[in-house]
């Protein structure tokens, strides 16, 4: 039972809770050992989430349908006879199906793809991918409002929970790996069968299928991230963000070794972002499979993992703990900043000498999130640029440690101020100190947006600040980088404007202090609003919750913002006081209606 529990972290509350699931999940994964073909078994289901992830806007029926026919012609491919290779088929019918869906002028005019499919290969893949929107409005997993309806659905046709469930996420989260999408799926079947048991169906339903819905929405935004970095910035950062990675996980595995797997995980990460699900399922097995064979050199943590079949050995090996750090001498960091032989090694093999420090830097600094270690990288291969063209580098570089120690300690200073004004102003006055900050930073999104965004801030302030200091600063840095990931691919959806596009485009390392060193966006001219447009109250605001009044209260802020961006933080505190004083006087009169009217906000 032990092995299972790396999957159904993800899941459950509670192990105590679970423990029905759990025998039900191990017995659904003995099946699957017996499986001699796992891809084969379930090229259906991988078809359908191609599919509903290109074609979001396909009704269920419509994408079983096309998914049918994609299975054909993966039969046609041969892609699961043994003499054929498997990525070679795979790349086959990744074109097969493109090709498909332009011959169906239908499909095509639907999901408007007409122009992609004027244009060859390569570049209509491209084009097919612009069109993902991983921001739909869909519904976030599968939902009947009757329990009971869907525990007889269930009874009469168990695929039809298990397929509906992988159509939803998949059209919703369009950017999620296919082997995560049928885990999660697996997962969810089970669920719903221990929980149909349960007199209470209604509270399993809405509470334990909640942390689901939120293991998926975050491994979602993790795996969108992991794609964009490979889009945007060379494939040398995105090598070194696996290799940091991968040293974290694993700091006992040699360098060589952490090399080639990063150099893997990163065409396997291509593979999956392409959308092409029938590869990226079967570059994780192999990827797991060739784990599995090493797990003496590579890491003790992922042996439970290796134990169990597919699909759930790759999630949990993904979310299994790092492995305990060795007991590392100075020295090897050392020779980076004092060996006077570093300008000749860097002249020679500049990749290969990087991705040493890289990797001797992580494996000593396992506290520190990503885009720290990106940090210190990235100064340190600037420092060497300009060292090595100098008479005597070695009395140039030799600084090196006291420049990497400052990028730290700033960094940290930076998420020390930013827990220290969470904690001096709680949470709502918190929110609004950083509707005021990025407002005048990006003035050009809507009052809407821009409330959106400063919830995920101000969630992430609320889950890291109360944290211990290494914590604190790991869980703050690692949040910021996916909250400002998704910022940036609004901007490339839409250009907000060009400090917002500098400070995603420049560096991935610096992005986090760069938009905190953002000024205010001083071409913005916002058009005149009536009071009407800066704030617009209804009735039913007098009988909103708590959340939905301070969502209507920064909204009312942002536009406020974008009217004066150079008010004093006293006159913006001064105008939501008599924002929250009008609210409270009209909401006590029998008609709030007309109050709203007289005080001309309506």
């Amino acid at each position: 039972m032990k092995t299972l529990r790396p999957i159904c972290f993800l899941v459950f509350f509670s192990y105590v809770q679970c423990q029905t699931l759990l025998r039900s999940l191990l017995a659904a994964a003995l099946c699957h050992i017996n499986s001699q073909n796992y891809l084969q078994e379930n090229l259906r289901d991988i078809a359908s989430i191609m599919v509903a992830q290109f074609l979001q806007k396909l009704t269920y029926e419509e994408v079983q349908t096309v998914a049918e026919e994609l299975v054909d012609l993966a039969e046609k491919c041969k892609i699961l006879k043994s003499h054929e290779s498997p990525s070679e088929c795979s790349h086959q019918l990744m074109t097969m199906f493109l090709e498909h869906i332009c011959n169906n002028q239908g499909k095509a005019d639907k999901q408007k793809f007409s122009d992609c499919c004027n244009i060859n290969n390569k570049a209509r893949l491209k084009c097919f991918l612009l069109y993902k929107k991983d921001d739909a409005d869909y519904s976030d997993i599968f939902q009947i409002p009757n329990p009971e309806q869907i525990c007889e659905m269930d009874k009469v046709n168990q695929v039809s929970v298990k397929e509906r469930y992988i159509y939803e996420t998949s059209r919703k989260h369009p950017f999620l790996y296919g082997p995560t999408i049928l885990t999660m799926s697996t997962c969810y079947e089970t669920a719903i069968q221990s929980w149909c048991q349960e007199e209470n169906k209604t509270e399993c339903f809405q509470i334990k299928l909640e942390p689901i819905r939120k293991y998926v929405r975050e491994i979602s935004l993790r795996h969108h991230h992991l794609c964009e970095i490979g889009i945007k910035f060379n494939h040398k950062v995105a090598k070194a963000v696996e290799l940091v990675l991968l040293t974290k996980k694993q700091p006992k595995t040699d360098f060589s070794e952490i090399a080639r797997l990063a150099v893997d995980i990163k065409n396997l990460h291509q593979t999956c972002c392409e959308g092409d699900v029938v590869a990226c399922v079967l570059g994780r097995s192999q990827l797991m499979n060739y784990t599995c064979s090493k797990q003496s050199i590579l890491s003790s943590k992922i042996s439970p993992c290796c134990a169990l079949p597919e699909p759930f050995r790759g999630e949990c090996a993904i979310n299994s703990e790092n492995d305990d750090e060795p007991d590392l001498p100075s020295l090897p960091l050392s020779r980076f900043t004092e060996d006077r032989f570093v300008c000749a090694q860097f002249s020679n093999k500049p990749d290969d000498f990087l991705q040493e420090f890289l990797y001797e830097y992580s494996r000593r600094h396992s506290e520190l999130a990503v885009p720290v270690v990106s940090r210190v990288d990235t100064v340190y291969q600037n420092l060497l640029a300009k060292c090595c063209k100098l008479e005597n580098p070695l009395e140039c570089y030799s600084h090196g440690q006291e420049m990497f120690q400052r990028v730290v300690r700033e960094s940290r200073e930076r998420v020390k101020h930013h827990c220290d004004l969470h904690e001096k102003l709680g949470d709502a006055n918190f929110h609004d100190w950083l509707i005021i900050l990025y407002t005048k930073k990006a003035p050009q999104l809507s009052a809407q947006e821009l409330v959106m965004f400063i919830k995920n801030m101000g969630a992430a302030a609320t889950k890291c600040c109360p944290l211990r200091d290494e914590q604190q600063f790991a869980c703050m840095e690692d949040s910021a980088k996916l909250i400002l990931g998704g910022l940036c691919r609004r901007h490339e959806a839409e250009p907000i404007n060009a400090g917002v596009g500098h400070c995603c485009d420049a560096s991935y390392a610096f992005r986090k202090p760069r938009f905190d060193d953002l000024q205010v966006n001083g071409t913005y001219i916002s058009p005149p609003l009536s009071c009407g447009q800066v704030i617009n109250l209804k009735e039913n605001l007098c009988k909103a919750q708590e959340e939905e009044f301070q969502t209507e209260k920064q909204k009312f802020l942002s536009n406020l913002v974008k009217q004066k961006p150079y008010a004093t933080e006293m006159q913006f505190q001064s105008m939501l006081a008599d924002f929250a004083h009008l609210v409270e006087k009209c909401c006590q009169t029998e008609t709030s209606e007309m109050c709203f009217r007289e005080e001309n906000v309506v």
